[in-house]
């Protein structure tokens, strides 16, 4: 078993290799780009019962729909690439969480309130805006701690 791993390994070096730099591009890209995505989105962004109109909403239905679709299969791309990294080189349950970011489904709305509100999510999301110059978030119904 540990033999076929390894003549695998050998024979696909080149797969490992780009595998790994992905892996390094989508760890450092992903540290960079979580203070810019926390630092745009509104103080008030979870102060809402319900998820706030997009940037996007007086944009034409087509730019609307390209983006969402592009996002989502980026988001399946990194979620399916997080799970292969799991048993290969890579940060796979960091790919697959900011796959999940990217997704759209039901209920992400609350759960990311449900995310924030808890004191340590606060506080962590609050010590990004204020690196970017931001406001505080604004206190939102059922913030615990």
């Amino acid at each position: 078993m540990v033999e076929a791993a390894l003549d695998w390994a050998g024979e696909n070096e080149g797969v490992l290799v780009a595998m790994g730099v992905g892996s390094l591009v989508m760890f450092f890209g992903s540290l960079a780009a979580l203070p810019w995505v926390v630092g745009r989105l509104p103080a008030d962004y979870f102060a809402h019962e319900r998820r706030p109109p997009s940037l996007w909403a007086d944009r034409p239905a087509w730019a609307r729909w390209s983006l969402r679709i592009g996002k989502n299969a980026l988001g399946v791309v990194l979620i399916l690439g997080g799970i292969i990294m799991l048993a290969a080189p890579g940060q796979g349950l960091l790919t697959i969480a900011v796959g999940l970011v990217l997704l759209d489904f039901p209920g992400k709305y609350r759960l990311e309130r449900r995310a924030g509100s808890r004191a340590r999510g606060r506080r962590a999301l609050n010590w990004l805006r204020r690196r970017r110059g931001k406001p505080d978030f604004e206190a939102w119904s059922g913030a615990r701690g």
